[in-house]
């Protein structure tokens, strides 16, 4: 009996190169989101290089999850798992509430714990609900996720210490620049693998640039033990707030929003369509994993969008090639060494990396948002105002400065806001009252500031 493409089993060293190849091109989605809320934390270079090898190994056991699976758990496709960007603007609203800047994390995996729970106990029931996360509103949500992020690349773009005197100096903006130009370099003028892994390239090239500019610091890998493993709770036991919790619970229905749609995309991608049961074993894989995830000092995790076009583009679809990659970030996790090389590179070149990176996600968003039917007013209005509200945090930071601390943790993420106004207003505009399905938005293509043609008026 033949065997599906999915489920075949390369030869050892194809297996290796190709799951190396995966981990290239995520490495840097995974450990971006660590070196934002350590630095919002203000971690020190050994802790913020024990978080990042924490995310990575959280990262390769949740892949072991979804692409092996147990039970009903693991959609059993090429799926990468990782930190996902959707929990970064609420994690750093929580960092911002915390007084005690000490007691963040253990807030933080409090509520994300509580979220993986629940997820996994609502993924069922999730995979039923579908047809009310249509792309006008993953693909808002995804938009976001970039828009809310690019801010962050900026940042590090102007240098580590907003109170340095050389923080946005022309040295530090010319390093991102000359990281991004080569990146965008080796993604016009490589081919194959080399085009695959341009921004694990411009991060390398990025760093040797800066050297004769004494941006680099070797010290991290200097302090780093070669062997370690993620203590469990090594920032302290898990402390379970409300608004942290509800604010992560956002994060989690967008993510899992999210995993909904690379798993149809990527069900087609293998020619293996994923039915109810296949998402709900999937989500029920993402929700597990981000619910053990916090147990070694981990985020929430999520499919990584990018590996599904490393699939599309090389059509090696077997799981088990996911699968290596997720053993590599495993031992990545457990050499320290190997997890402080991203404490190395210098935040300009973090930065020039950043903007491709952020930038990408929002380009994916506005891909999926393509195919959201925008000729309908209804779905224009939907985005118009759903974008609306998720950057008010972004071009208005102190919109909410009079409401509760507690309240803007969630408000202060648009991400989240922005969500939760998409889900709203599609299920107001798109299913019910009389004409959500039968009225002359469905029928009439019109511009949202434009009258209506009188003949459409009954």
């Amino acid at each position: 009996m033949s065997v599906h493409p999915v489920d075949e089993k390369l030869p050892a060293l194809k297996m290796a190169t190709t799951g190396l190849q995966h981990v290239a091109a995520m490495y840097a989605g995974v450990v971006a989101p660590p070196l934002i809320v350590g630095a919002a934390i203000g971690l020190t270079a050994t802790d913020l290089t024990f978080l990042t090898g924490a995310c990575l190994f959280t990262a390769g056991l949740a892949t072991f999850l979804q692409t092996l699976g147990i039970w009903r758990i693991g959609a059993r496709l090429p799926f990468v798992n990782g930190v996902t960007f959707a929990g970064v603007a609420p994690m750093t609203a929580i960092v911002a509430s915390t007084h005690d800047r000490t007691d963040a994390l253990p807030v933080i995996f409090g509520a994300v714990i509580v979220a993986g729970l629940l997820g996994f106990l609502a993924a069922p029931f999730f995979s039923k609900a579908i047809r009310f996360f249509p792309p006008v509103v993953t693909g808002t949500v995804i938009t976001l996720i970039g828009v809310s992020l690019l801010p962050v690349a900026f940042g590090w773009a102007q240098g580590p210490n907003p109170g340095a005197r050389d923080y946005g100096s022309t040295t530090n903006l010319g390093l991102a620049a000359a990281t991004l130009a080569i990146v965008l370099l080796l993604r016009r003028f490589t081919r194959g693998f080399v085009k695959q892994v341009a921004v694990l390239l411009g991060l390398v090239a990025g760093t040797l640039v800066a050297i004769p500019f004494g941006a680099t610091d070797f010290t991290p890998v200097a302090d780093a033990a070669v062997v370690g493993f993620p203590t469990p709770f090594h920032f302290g036991a898990p402390q379970f707030q409300l608004a942290a919790i509800l604010s992560m619970c956002v994060v989690m229905v967008v993510s899992m929003t999210e995993s909904t749609a690379d798993m149809l995309a990527l069900g087609e991608i293998v020619e293996r369509p994923a039915d109810e049961r296949t998402i709900a074993a999937g989500l029920r894989a993402d929700t597990l994993g981000s619910a053990l995830s916090p147990l070694f000092n981990g985020f929430m995790c999520s499919a990584f969008a990018q590996n599904i076009g490393l699939v599309a583009m090389t059509r090696i679809r077997s799981r088990y090639v996911v699968a290596t990659g997720g053993a590599f970030l495993v031992l990545m996790g457990l050499c320290p060494v190997a997890a402080s090389l991203i404490a190395v590179v210098p935040r300009p070149v973090l930065g020039g990396v950043g903007i491709v990176l952020f930038g990408s996600v929002a380009a994916s968003g506005i891909q999926t948002l393509a195919k959201a039917g925008l000729d309908k007013d209804n779905n224009v209005l939907i985005v118009a105002v759903s974008l609306a509200v998720g950057i008010i945090p972004i071009t208005a930071p102190e919109f909410y400065h009079a409401f509760p601390e507690t309240a803007k943790i969630v408000l202060d993420s648009g991400i989240s806001t922005g969500c939760v106004a998409a889900v709203v207003l599609n299920l107001v505009f798109n299913h019910l009252g009389p004409g959500a399905r039968d009225g002359r938005d469905a029928r009439e293509v019109t511009h949202p500031m434009e009258a209506v043609p009188a003949q459409s008026i009954s």
